[in-house]
């Protein structure tokens, strides 16, 4: 079973049983980014979670939060950032195209405010590791020790299809902890119409996220390079994770313009891309198009994957009152 298709049952399983913010595919480190990347993310909500859902549903770009802009008395844009001058510009280029901010000019210089401001909105952020295959762990001890020394994450768990032995659990940080996943279709998750629950094996530690963290950059022989990482890096990095998840959700994905390929439910999510000839869900970047020897050319399925995501999470595609515009306020160079 592919790990592409596990990952997707998973989420839709997680996104029908919780509310907040599903996502996959999210770099974690804070030093460097994409030195490890979260399979699944579940973002739970804070107590100001639909003060989030009124505000625009793409990710609201990182800089803009942590200026000094706000939905008070308009600013002159170059004077509310502090970093470079490049990446103030294209952060503002883009609140202002997202509808984030609005902005006005005043004496040949342009000011910008927030239309609304930015709120302290999600709870704890879950990480999920998915190893369908215990037989072929990989790194995964490696990857799971940097989640719990870094502390980005309040929680860790191992995501399995394999039966969970004492040496399994063993190998693995006692934090972290273990689902086993089941499905009831017909090849197991990555099949189509698969009904996906979770055993909880064993419940994750709470990760220390108030305090400074370790990030484990790379391991050679005889030493390991880390960055210590201090409390407040760690609160920014978490509020970015969350606003990616937000803006990207799970469902990324493309549908292949082959007649084989179909939207499908799983776990009661529809619109996942299952194939009729290879009889699982594929997919398409990597495993589709003419060398496949299944493929039947014809135009895509026509779905709507965001309307997917309104329809079955606490995502809002669509604010009321998001087009706004106060009085007075225009575009740069309008």
């Amino acid at each position: 079973m592919s790990e592409f298709a596990f990952e997707l049952a998973l989420c839709a399983r997680l996104e029908a049983d919780r509310e907040g913010v599903v996502a996959r595919q999210l770099g974690a480190g804070v030093e460097r980014p994409g030195n490890r990347v979260v399979d699944v993310l579940v973002v739970e909500p804070g107590s100001r979670f639909d003060e989030r859902t009124r505000l625009p549903p793409e990710r609201i770009p990182d800089a803009t939060v942590e200026s000094e802009v706000g939905p008070g008395r308009a600013r002159y844009w170059k004077d509310a950032f502090d970093c470079h001058p490049e990446r103030a510009e294209r952060a503002v280029e883009r609140a202002v195209d997202i509808g984030f901010f609005e902005r006005e000019r005043r004496g040949g210089r342009e000011y910008v405010r927030q239309v609304a401001r930015y709120p302290d909105w999600f709870g704890r952020l879950i990480g999920i590791e998915n190893k369908p295959d215990l037989g072929d762990p990989g790194d995964l001890e490696a990857q799971l020790r940097k989640d719990v020394s870094l502390g980005v994450l309040d929680a860790a768990v191992l995501a399995t299809e394999s039966h969970v032995t004492g040496a399994h659990l063993n190998r693995i940080p006692d934090e972290v902890g273990v689902w086993r996943v089941h499905s009831s279709g017909r090849d197991g998750v990555a099949s189509a119409e698969g009904d996906v629950e979770i055993e909880v094996v064993r419940e994750p530690a709470p990760l220390n996220v108030d305090g400074p963290g370790v990030e484990l950059l790379e391991e050679h022989p005889g030493r390991t390079e880390i960055a210590v990482v201090d409390a407040d890096r760690k609160a920014r990095a978490r509020r970015r994770l969350a606003e990616r998840a937000y803006g990207k959700g799970w469902r990324t994905y493309d549908f292949p313009d082959c007649a084989e390929v179909e939207p499908a439910n799983v776990a009661g999510s529809d619109g996942l891309p299952y194939c009729a000839w290879k009889g699982r869900l594929v997919d398409a970047a990597a495993e589709c198009g003419p060398d496949c020897p299944g493929y039947a050319d014809a135009e895509p399925p026509d779905v709507d994957l965001d309307a997917e995501r309104a329809a079955r999470s606490s995502w809002n595609r669509d604010p009321e009152g998001r087009a706004r515009r106060q009085a007075g306020l225009d575009r740069f160079g309008e």
